[in-house]
C-alpha cells in the first residue's frame, strides 16, 4: 500500500464519496468500474477536461493525478476503448471520456486528437472493515443504489416521454431539457433520467437546471458504460427510483442511437419499459434518419413516434420532410419549444395517459 493525493476526482465515483488523500494497492481487479489512480503524461488544447464529483468541468495537465473508473466506450464521435484484460501498476491506459472513464485501445480524432495517457499508479483502497487496516479495491457498484422492480401503470408509474436518437449527438439532451424546462413552466413536477450510454452527469444535470427532480442516470445504480445486459436491470431501478418521488412526468434520455451498442434495443424490447412509455421524441440528424427511426419503432417494436426534433429539424427542409413525408410533427427544440411541449402533451392526452393539468 502507499499513499497519494489526488488532484482531480472523477464524476463516476461520485456515489462512493472518495477522499483526496488515497490509499492505493497493487491488486487492480481489471474488471469494470474498478476505481483507479492515475497519473496524466501528455499535455492536450482540446477535449482536456474532466468532469469533478461536483459537475464542474476541470483542466487537466501532465502530472495531475486523477482517481477515475475502468470501462468501455463505443463512441461514434469522440474515443472508443475497452477494459483491458489485466492491468498492472506502471500500465499505460487511456481517458475514454469526460467522466472519468478509463480503458484501453482508443485511437486519435480528428475533433480531439490523441486521448490523454494514463500511468497507472495503483487501485484506489477502500477499508469496508472495522477497526482493521485491510483494504479493497474501491469499485463504483459497491455504492449503487439498490435495485428495484419497475411498477406498472396501474401500479402508480407516471408518463413515460422518452427521447431516443439516430446516433450520439442528435440533439437529445437539448430537447429533453427545453421539454423538461416548458413542462415545469405548466406547473408539472417532472423527473428525469438518462437510461443508457457513457458515464457522464453532465446530461442530467443540464436537465436538473431545467427544473427536474429528482435525476438520475445509470451510473447511480453502478454501470459505467451500458450494454444490452446491464442497460434494462439500471433502467428499471432507474425508473423505480424516480417513480417514488410521485412526479407528474418522467422524461428519460436513451443516450447513443438506436442501433447502437450500449443497450438501447434492450430497453425498447423489454415489455416492462415498453408498456410504461406514453410519448416518443425522436431526435434524428437527417432525413434518412428520421426515416429510418421511424421504419425501426414501428417495424420492429410496435411504437409510434410523436414528434420529431434534434438537427434535422434546424431548417425548413428537414421539418418539411418530416411532416410531408413522416407524416410526422416536427419542431426544432431550440426555437419551438413550446410546440414540441404543446405536441407531446396532446399525444398524452390522445392516450388518455393520466397527467396533472396545470
Amino acid at each position: 500500500m502507499k499513499r497519494c493525493t489526488l488532484d482531480k476526482i472523477a464524476s463516476v465515483t461520485l456515489r462512493l464519496g472518495l477522499d483526496r488523500n488515497a490509499v492505493l494497492g497493487e491488486s487492480i481487479p481489471a474488471e469494470a468500474g474498478t476505481v483507479l489512480a492515475c497519473r496524466i503524461k501528455n499535455a492536450k488544447t482540446t477535449y482536456n477536461t474532466l468532469e469533478d464529483v461536483h459537475g464542474r468541468m476541470v483542466a487537466l495537465h501532465p502530472g495531475d493525478i486523477i482517481a477515475g473508473a475502468l470501462g468501455h466506450r463505443d463512441a461514434l464521435y469522440g474515443y472508443s476503448g475497452q477494459v483491458p484484460t489485466k492491468v498492472q501498476v506502471g500500465d499505460e491506459l487511456q481517458l475514454l471520456n469526460l467522466g472519468g472513464v478509463i480503458g484501453t485501445g482508443a485511437e486519435a480524432t480528428a475533433s480531439s486528437g490523441e486521448p490523454f495517457r494514463l500511468e497507472v499508479l495503483g487501485s484506489v483502497l477502500e477499508f469496508p472493515y472495522l477497526a482493521t487496516r485491510v483494504g479493497v479495491p474501491a469499485n463504483i457498484a459497491r455504492a449503487a443504489l439498490p435495485t428495484q422492480p419497475m411498477p406498472s401503470r396501474s401500479e402508480g408509474l407516471p408518463p413515460l416521454i422518452v427521447l431516443v436518437g439516430t446516433c450520439m449527438d442528435a440533439g437529445k439532451t437539448t430537447a429533453a431539457s427545453i421539454l423538461i424546462s416548458e413542462l415545469t413552466h405548466k406547473g408539472l413536477r417532472v423527473a428525469a433520467g438518462k437510461l443508457t450510454g457513457v458515464s457522464l452527469r453532465r446530461d442530467i444535470l443540464q436537465m436538473q437546471d431545467c427544473g427536474a427532480e429528482p435525476v438520475a442516470i445509470f451510473t447511480d445504480f453502478g454501470v459505467v458504460t451500458t450494454d444490452a445486459t446491464s442497460a434494462a436491470p439500471a433502467a428499471h431501478s432507474l425508473i423505480a427510483n424516480l417513480s417514488g418521488a410521485e412526479p407528474d412526468l418522467i422524461v428519460l434520455e436513451m443516450g447513443d442511437g438506436l442501433l447502437g451498442t450500449y443497450g438501447v434495443h434492450a430497453l425498447l424490447a423489454d415489455e416492462t419499459i415498453r408498456n410504461g412509455i406514453e410519448s416518443i421524441v425522436l431526435c434524428a440528424q437527417d432525413p434518412v434518419g428520421a426515416w429510418g427511426g421511424q421504419t425501426l419503432l414501428r417495424d420492429k417494436y410496435g411504437l409510434e413516434i410523436d414528434v420529431v426534433s434534434g438537427r434535422v429539424t434546424d431548417t425548413p427542409v428537414g421539418r418539411r420532410f418530416c411532416r410531408e413525408k413522416l407524416g410526422l410533427a416536427a419542431f426544432n427544440a431550440l426555437r419551438d419549444g413550446k410546440e414540441l411541449c404543446a405536441t407531446v402533451l396532446e399525444s398524452l392526452q390522445r392516450k388518455k395517459a393520466s397527467v396533472v393539468s396545470a
